[in-house]
Formats: C-alpha cells, sequence, structure tokens
C-alpha cells in the first residue's frame, strides 16, 4: 500500500502570535490566514528495502513512533522554502497525521488531525508555536481563527471567486533568501508577555484587534482596506522583538512601497523567510519586479481545500 497527503502552506495576515499559549487563553486571539497552493507532500510505503528510519526526517520519525506505526517509510517534499514563515513545517505535519490515519483505516475530522500535529511539534520535537498553522493545513480556504486554551474555533470566510482572483493579481509573497529561527523569537515574545510588559501587551492586543477587521474587510471584498489593516499590523509586529525585521526585510518593503505596495508584512515569526506585499492592481506588476531584484516571487493561487489524501492498494 502506498498513501500519499498533501496540506496546503498558508499566509497569515494578521493575529499571530495570539494563537499560542498563554496569550490565546489571556487575550482571547483572533487570526486570519489564507491557505495555498504550495504543499507539503507526504508518502507513506512499507520500509521494505528502503533507508533506515533513523534517516528520516525527525518530524516523520516522531510523528510514526507516537503513531506506533513500525515497518513503515515516509518521504516529506515540499514546493514551497523551507523555514520561511510559511507554516510548512505544520503543514508536512498535518499531511502526515493524514497519511498516517489512512494506513491504519481511521477516519480522523480535520481538527483531529491539527490536535495530533501538533502535539508532536510541541512535546515530541520540543517546538514553540500556536495553532494556526495547522489550521490552515487541514481546513484549507480564508480562515477566521478564534484560540482560547485548547479549543480553536476555525470559520471559514466566504469569499467570492472574484475576490479571491483579485487577491492573487495583488498579493506578493516574496522569499528574502535569509534563515530564520521562529521558535527563538516566539519564546522571547512570549517572556515578554508572560512578564506582562506593556507594549507588548499593547501590541499583541492590537495586532488581534486588526484579524478582527481584516475578517471584516475579507467579506466585503475591500482589498484596498485589507492592505491598509496589514501595513497597521506590520508598524506593531515589527515592534514586539528586534529579532523580527531586518535590514533585507526593511529594503524589500522600502524598495517596493515606493512602486506602489501598500500593504507588506513579514509572515510567521519572521527574523527571515517570506514578506507578503499587497498593492493595487495597477501597480502588481512593478511590485512584482522590484521585488524580483531583491527577493524570490513566489507565484501561488488560493487552496480552496485543506489536506488532501490518496492511496493506492
Amino acid at each position: 500500500m502506498r498513501v500519499i497527503a498533501r496540506a496546503p502552506s498558508r499566509l497569515d495576515l494578521g493575529g499571530g502570535w495570539s494563537d499560542v499559549p498563554p496569550v490565546a487563553s489571556d487575550l482571547g486571539g483572533v487570526v486570519t490566514p489564507i491557505a495555498i497552493a504550495r504543499h507539503a507532500t507526504v508518502a507513506l510505503e512499507a520500509a521494505d528495502g528502503k533507508p533506515d528510519p533513523l534517516t528520516l526526517e525527525p518530524l516523520a520519525r516522531a510523528a510514526l513512533r507516537r503513531a506506533g506505526l513500525h515497518g513503515v517509510h515516509a518521504t516529506i517534499n515540499s514546493n514551497f522554502p523551507v523555514a520561511a514563515g510559511l507554516g510548512g513545517s505544520s503543514a508536512a505535519g498535518v499531511a502526515l497525521q493524514g497519511a498516517i490515519a489512512a494506513w491504519k483505516g481511521e477516519f480522523v475530522e480535520p481538527m483531529d488531525l491539527v490536535r495530533r500535529a501538533r502535539i508532536v511539534e510541541t512535546e515530541d520535537l520540543r517546538i514553540a508555536g500556536g495553532w494556526q498553522d495547522y489550521c490552515a493545513a487541514a481546513f484549507g480556504g480564508v480562515l477566521g481563527m478564534r484560540f482560547t486554551d485548547d479549543a480553536p474555533v476555525v470559520r471559514p470566510i466566504a469569499v467570492g471567486e472574484a475576490v479571491l482572483a483579485e487577491f492573487e493579481r495583488r498579493a506578493v509573497p516574496v522569499y528574502t533568501g535569509e534563515s530564520r529561527i521562529s521558535s527563538r523569537t516566539i519564546t522571547g515574545v512570549l517572556d515578554a508577555w508572560r512578564d506582562r510588559r506593556g507594549d507588548v501587551r499593547a501590541n499583541l492586543t492590537h495586532m488581534r484587534d486588526l484579524a478582527l477587521e481584516m475578517e471584516t474587510a475579507l467579506e466585503r471584498g475591500e482589498l484596498g482596506t485589507l492592505s491598509d489593516l496589514v501595513r497597521a499590523h506590520w508598524t506593531r509586529q515589527r515592534a514586539l522583538h528586534e529579532d523580527i525585521t531586518t535590514e533585507r526585510i526593511d529594503a524589500l518593503i522600502a524598495a517596493t512601497a515606493a512602486v506602489g505596495a501598500r500593504g507588506y508584512k513579514a509572515l510567521g515569526a519572521s527574523g527571515g523567510g517570506c514578506v507578503l506585499l499587497l498593492c493595487g492592481a495597477e501597480e502588481a506588476d512593478a511590485v512584482r519586479r522590484t521585488a524580483a531584484t531583491l527577493g524570490e516571487v513566489l507565484p501561488f493561487t488560493v487552496a480552496r481545500t485543506g489536506v488532501q489524501i490518496t492511496v493506492a492498494r
């Protein structure tokens, strides 16, 4: 038997960190991501003749061990830059859990895949993080999420196909080429939250509120308003921790803003990785050309569905 599962990565528009405990429970997290059709793909097959399990990626090894699967080989591939702020490890984790469930003949709801994938990363691999990336990978589409302690509520946001097509035209993800260590930045922000630092608490509260406004803008198809909200979010986001922005990110934003980028933010916990640029339809070509001189522009479409599983016997 061979099982193939794939799950989308995402663009996080607003509310990041408010999905991470203890901020989620203290503040009441709100996050607004859009899943994109750049996927992590997992293949499971019998291990006969395959490399030793110790050669597997740590994520795959941990997931198989927790599931009690022996004699099974896993490979993980992706069509997006790794460690780039796109939620790629979570997409791989959700795809792994979907593939494992299919291998065992189980039907598992998307939220259960989310929980299983998050446990492997946070408990087995000791990687700090929140919930939103797993939810985007499991459910796909445009999402409005609410978070408390351990009960994420995922609400699909109804966005018309014409608006989605316009978003695909006007949104420009760019990979800066810089490596990033998100867990260190996340830990720094969370420590500041626990220490009740007023500036960090005020910024995270404002970011959560902006995510709520983004939901409304998406529902109404107001992409210009969305761009303005993303720009305001970046002002608060970059103030959370000194490692969130870099010279390259600042240079990319400055250069593309000069030719029409209206909204911009680093994706994920940042410190490198990808930057999302939002612009008007008339400025899109100029923004893409300028961005391409400073990084790798990543063409994308919105992923209308979440994790998908194929079983071949």
